[in-house]
């Protein structure tokens, strides 16, 4: 018997009575907590606008072909999706800053320089792939000239003064900084509202939040607002939004993309590697000639120009994560959504497609918590005071109550919870981190360099706005991959679910091995559709 299929035949651990017990009375309780907010809400809000320009429909990998063939012009790229954004943003704000004529001034240009003929379109394409298409990022990924508040009252009027590294990489492949979009305050909660830009709302359904941190930037992307554009996901912040908002978003391997330029940075060199930006867009085309120039230096290491035989990949997948504590059951149609693309793999590749059930995975949340403490004296009450200060969490709970705080409740409720977990260094502590090591030695073994694994990226779809502070573990589906440094893609099955909204799955594979998350989410876009596009009004 192969090592492999050991793995596959472990066992787990049955839960404890109490664990059990616990898990049915959280169940209920989210089901009374789901019928509140259904009568708060009632049964949907609004969805965004039609589209009505074709020239929103492409990916950005076809727009920067038009463009450099002179099928389109980069101003009249850059004009589309300005007029979408005008159009959607009053309803989703999404967007919170531009520099709309910055980029007017640029995408002419660009249109120059190819009109000039210094260069060859095979030329163009080698040296500025994406020469002309405008880029959209989040309100803590540096742009020169744009905000950089990172959703911090303190931070409204922070602009940048230069780009984070990843943007100016794209910068340098061609594409134009157009839009900044919403996120969470200081980027550490999965529902994008801050006391600076307001709340976002999920494109598919007004009454649902977006997700965080990158929630303004999987909106934007779901509602054909921006051809793609880079998040960053310490804890799901890029898988999260792209779930919910029904679109493509790839956390890199740990250490392959630069984070300079984010703010808040992380406190250690442990935390720079749970910490990673990366690419969302709505078509997997994309995925990898972005990934590849936000690399760097480093994409040599990610071998993306390696062909990936699908027949060959080995797959494994896992519903849930077996009963992990006040965290929400899987929805029937994400369980489904698993299913099908098992079938799908089983039926098109004629490949096996094995069943596993990892145990350490029922305590995602807490590795996540205690994996993310550090030495350095600095926890989320200083992020919050702006790296400058600690906040007092229970004064600022008190001020909150009175409406004289700055800051969100959820903001300072994780102050509170970040006190409380468990200490770095204690038996807590090496108890959990040597958990998250097992379970990354056996996933490497598991996987190899050949191996994905199907998994939900989150137990529900999105939900009613204010929601996730009574289900706040639920992040767990996709925070335990950012401490074991794996990266992962969140794909979109191009279906929109019972409730309404978007269904999808991630695909995780081993380091290094993103081009197979990438190759998988290609695939699956084919077989079920990707981005669900919203009405199409073209004559």
């Amino acid at each position: 018997m192969s090592e492999d299929k050991k793995v596959l035949k472990k066992t787990p651990k049955p839960q404890s009575k109490g664990v059990l017990i616990g898990n049915i009375i959280f169940g209920l309780f989210t089901k009374l907590i789901r019928l509140v907010f259904q009568l708060i809400y009632g049964v949907k809000g609004e969805i965004m606008p039609p589209i009505r320009d074709p020239i929103l429909l492409e990916s950005a990998t076809s727009l920067a072909r038009k463009i450099r063939k002179q099928k389109l012009t980069s101003v009249q790229v850059l004009d589309a999706f300005i007029a979408r954004i005008n159009e959607v943003n009053p309803l989703l704000n999404c967007c919170v800053d531009n520099r709309f004529t910055e980029a007017h001034a640029e995408a002419e240009e660009a249109d120059k320089l190819i009109k000039s003929k210094q260069y060859t379109i095979e030329e163009l394409e080698k040296i500025k792939p994406f020469l002309g298409v405008p880029i959209s990022t989040k309100d803590c990924i540096a742009v020169k000239g744009l905000l950089h508040t990172s959703g911090l009252y303190c931070r409204k009027d922070v602009r940048a003064s230069e780009d984070s590294d990843a943007m100016a990489l794209m910068r340098k492949a061609g594409a134009i900084p157009f839009a900044l979009t919403n996120v969470s305050e200081v980027c550490m909660w999965w529902e994008s509202n801050n006391s600076v830009h307001g709340r976002s709302r999920n494109p598919y359904d007004t009454n649902r939040i977006v997700g965080g941190s990158s929630g303004g930037e999987g909106c934007i992307q779901a509602a054909a607002a921006s051809p793609f554009g880079l998040g960053s996901d310490i804890g799901g912040s890029i898988r999260m939004p792209a779930f919910f908002n029904g679109i493509f978003g790839h956390k890199p391997s740990k250490f392959i993309v630069s984070n300079k330029g984010q703010f808040p940075i992380p406190f250690s060199e442990e935390q720079n590697s749970f910490l990673g930006i990366g690419p969302m867009t709505r078509h997997a085309e994309d995925l990898k000639p972005m990934l590849k120039i936000i690399a760097g230096e480093k994409a040599a290491q990610l071998n993306l120009d390696e062909s990936v035989d699908l027949s060959k990949v080995r797959y494994f997948f896992q519903e849930n994560d077996g009963g992990g504590r006040l965290v929400s059951a899987v929805d029937d149609d994400l369980i489904n959504g698993v299913r099908q693309v098992v079938q799908h793999l089983k039926n098109k590749l004629n490949v096996p497609v094995d069943r596993v059930q990892f145990e350490q995975f029922r305590q995602s949340a807490a590795i996540w918590f205690a994996n993310m403490k550090d030495d350095s004296g600095y926890g989320f009450e200083h992020q919050l005071g702006n790296m400058k200060t600690a906040i007092n969490p229970y004064s600022e709970l008190f001020m909150w109550l009175l409406r004289l705080s700055k800051h969100t409740f959820i903001g300072i409720i994780t102050a509170i919870m970040d006190k409380l977990q468990c200490r770095h260094g204690s038996s807590k502590y090496h108890h959990l981190v040597k958990k998250r090591n097992e379970l990354r030695a056996e996933l490497q073994e598991l996987l190899g360099n050949d191996g994905v694994l199907i998994y939900p990226t989150h137990p529900t779809v999105a939900p009613y706005h204010n929601e996730p502070i009574l289900r706040p573990i639920n992040f767990s589906y996709t925070g335990i991959v950012n401490v074991l440094g794996f990266p992962a893609t969140a794909v979109p099955l191009g279906k929109i679910g019972s409730e309404g909204l978007p269904l999808g799955v991630q695909v995780i594979a081993n380091f290094n091995q993103d081009r197979l998350c990438l190759a998988v989410a290609e695939e699956l876009e084919r077989a079920f559709g990707g981005w669900a596009k919203p009405e199409i009004q073209i004559n």
